[in-house]
């Protein structure tokens, strides 16, 4: 009796839980693509498919790896380093007082060519130590103030260089432009002037949409400490092309920028006079100037880790199809072989 009443309220129970609401599950709708169970392509890596793989990657990268070392061993680079060179032996304990001096600054050396370079042969300045890439100073700019003239007074981002005290607005301003390399060189041989071409060395797209045609220099070096290269107030920012080299900072603090273009070759043996002026204060934070002469290749300037990555990646990979098919044929094994499962390999191994 008692358990047919119970029985009875069970089913009482359950009949009234089919009539209420069901509660809402955060299981999603079904479909192929949430289940992962679209078709694909499951490859069984056989020892012969990695063997072929590894030595594919061999043929491919290591003959793209010697062409790139090739190309990089036809550029002709000349490197000389002047910033100690360039000081007066008797200044050489105080550099800092030295080049913050009205002293004259001007130096001669001169630059052996090792073999014939043939024109164009691009003329860099490099500077060692050199952080552009400091958050602060990257930021020390108004590319809207650059573009236009009617954005003069954007300096809200170029503090300390923003304002020349009771002059107004500077253009440009900011740390970037304020800090533009300012030594110069000259070149010659056999006592006869080389010239530099120093047009178009900029990119098209700053000559043409980031640096104003209508924008003049103005109270440029005008805030106190002179940091650098003056501008001349009558030529537009759009024709000053070393002032849009220089402000495409660099990511790291060694770093090459293009000063100009010679357009004869250069015969090998050759001695290149240069004078210049060692003007530029890289003394305070231990930096270096080098002055470099190079030409260029298909691949472009000299540059071995490209080369050498692609041989190291191809010899790795040649060395592992060689290793995996000596494993192959001095031990094989057969493709899923039961025997191998921790159940048939007797009761020691559980």
């Amino acid at each position: 009796m008692s358990s047919h009443t119970a029985s009875s309220s069970n089913g009482g129970n359950g009949s009234g839980d089919s009539g209420a609401p069901r509660r809402n599950s955060k299981r999603p709708k079904y479909s192929k693509f949430t289940q992962q169970e679209l078709p694909a392509c499951k490859p069984i890596l056989t020892p012969r498919w990695v063997v072929s793989a590894f030595m594919l990657i061999a043929i491919v990268f290591i003959p793209i790896g010697i062409a790139c070392l090739l190309g990089s061993r036809d550029v002709v680079e000349v490197v000389q380093r002047y910033e100690t060179e360039c000081i007066p032996a008797e200044n050489r304990t105080n550099k800092v007082q030295f080049i913050q001096s009205n002293a004259s600054k001007t130096c001669t050396i001169s630059m052996t060519i090792p073999k014939r370079m043939r024109q164009p042969i691009y003329v860099y300045y490099q500077l060692d130590n050199f952080y552009q890439n400091h958050r602060r100073y990257v930021k020390s700019r108004s590319d809207d103030q650059l573009k236009s003239a009617s954005k003069e007074n954007d300096t809200s981002s170029c503090k300390p260089e923003d304002i020349a005290t009771g002059r107004g607005a500077i253009v440009p301003c900011g740390l970037i432009a304020w800090s533009l390399f300012n030594d110069t060189y000259n070149f010659s041989r056999q006592n006869l002037p080389l010239t530099v071409n120093k047009k178009g060395i900029a990119w098209k797209s700053d000559k043409e949409k980031r640096f104003g045609k209508d924008v003049l220099p103005k109270n440029f070096q005008g805030g106190g400490l002179v940091g650098g290269a003056i501008l001349n107030d009558t030529i537009p920012l759009s024709e000053q092309e070393d002032l849009m080299v220089w402000m495409r900072t660099a990511a790291l603090p060694t770093f090459r920028k293009l000063y100009g273009k010679i357009e004869v070759d250069l015969e090998a043996k050759e001695v290149i006079n240069v004078t210049l002026d060692n003007n530029y204060n890289t003394y305070s934070f231990n930096g270096k100037k080098k002055l470099v002469l190079s030409t260029t290749s298909w691949i472009g300037g000299r540059n071995d880790f490209l080369g050498i990555a692609y041989l190291t990646v191809g010899m790795i990979c040649f060395a592992l199809s060689m290793g995996f098919t000596i494993v192959y044929f001095v031990k094989p094994r057969r493709l899923g072989d039961p025997t191998f499962l921790s159940w048939n390999r007797g009761p020691g191994s559980h």
